[in-house]
């Protein structure tokens, strides 16, 4: 399921914590799509903690509790980290990461904590959804088969990966429009891993986002360029970006573009998939100004003038999932939008 339907569905659970409607979830995929910061998604959105436990680092005792003596019994007491009304709050997110990787002692202890959002005497308070993610077996992580009576007690939902969701995510958090541009010229880049090869490197949405920082510390320093981009996205995918990086000085006038001259569409592909992606960029930047409209105006105008229309939908697609329906009220897009009618792309 692509990462916008999961988010959706996250949300829906956290809500039915309070009403006693809550299913607790698992996630399941390889590494670095992006299943933890779902979660955090979720909470950020709700400005509520998120507890992140991970139960492969615990013997069965660490989540039960220490045993002490009151008169002739013995009672528990609860660990600190489980979530507390006074401690943590009426809501928030019992997070359990990396659970695959627990083995079968520990993962039974864990058994009622889940269904029955208890251990012994402690209560998981009303409020609190339990999420849990883990890599799925062949992904080259060390990992258990989930015992069946564990992964009955969750409704299974495996990540899959997204391009269009990936690019939402990456306009929203700020990341460098060249990487946004490369993948949409490479869109099979977007994740790459082979756990038959163990890549130590390699493609996934949480790499790219590491390409993003290596392209601000070192992208005025050509000779650890090529490098650093590696040593995030793997040997391959990394000579690629910086090449991609360095032709891009042969780009167009983007100013002229925003200011509504002529300018023509560059032939090379990669040439115009990084034109888009800085336009998008002009857009989002456009919101804190003066004059918008006019340059979302000229913005579209100049999607409507590539050779393939499909190339200013996307243009026109990924600005609208950056700054939102303000594009509607422009004058230019319905003109845009009837020209391209048969073409046009809905999430």
């Amino acid at each position: 399921m692509r990462p916008a339907q999961l988010l959706t569905i996250l949300e829906r659970e956290f809500q039915a914590a309070s009403n006693d409607q809550h299913t607790p979830v698992m996630l399941w995929g390889p590494p670095g799509v992006g299943k933890s910061q779902m979660v955090a998604q979720v909470a950020e959105r709700h400005g509520m903690p998120v507890i992140d436990i991970r139960l492969s680092q615990m013997e069965p005792s660490d989540l039960r509790g220490i045993p002490f003596r009151v008169d002739d019994q013995v009672e528990w007491a609860v660990p600190a980290m489980l979530p507390d009304r006074k401690r943590h709050g009426e809501q928030g997110i019992l997070f359990l990461d990396e659970i695959t990787l627990v083995p079968p002692s520990v993962s039974a202890a864990a058994y009622q904590l889940i269904l029955d959002r208890r251990l012994g005497a402690y209560t998981v308070p009303d409020g609190w959804a339990i999420f849990a993610a883990g890599n799925r077996q062949g992904d080259r992580g060390v990992t258990y088969t989930m015992p069946a009576p564990l992964a009955n007690r969750f409704s299974h939902f495996e990540v899959d990966v997204n391009l269009d969701d990936w690019v939402h995510w990456a306009w929203a958090n700020g990341i460098d429009e060249r990487v946004i541009a490369f993948l949409r010229f490479r869109p099979e880049l977007l994740f790459e891993f082979d756990p038959a090869h163990n890549p130590v490197a390699f493609p996934s949405p949480r790499s790219w986002e590491f390409s993003h920082r290596a392209l601000q510390k070192f992208g005025d320093v050509r000779d650890l360029l090529t490098g650093a981009l590696q040593a995030c996205v793997g040997p391959a995918a990394g000579i690629e970006l910086s090449a991609f990086v360095e032709n891009l000085d042969q780009l167009p006038d983007i100013d002229a573009i925003v200011r509504g001259e002529k300018v023509k569409v560059p032939k090379e592909t990669d040439l115009q998939y990084a034109v888009a992606a800085a336009l998008v960029g002009r857009a989002i930047r456009a919101k804190s100004e003066p004059d918008t409209g006019t340059t979302y105006g000229h913005i579209i105008e100049f999607a409507g003038t590539f050779p393939q229309r499909e190339m200013g939908v996307m243009l026109v697609s990924d600005m609208y999932r950056a700054i939102g329906q303000d594009i509607f009220s422009v004058p230019q897009f319905s003109k845009w939008a009837n020209i391209v009618a048969d073409v046009m792309l809905y999430d």
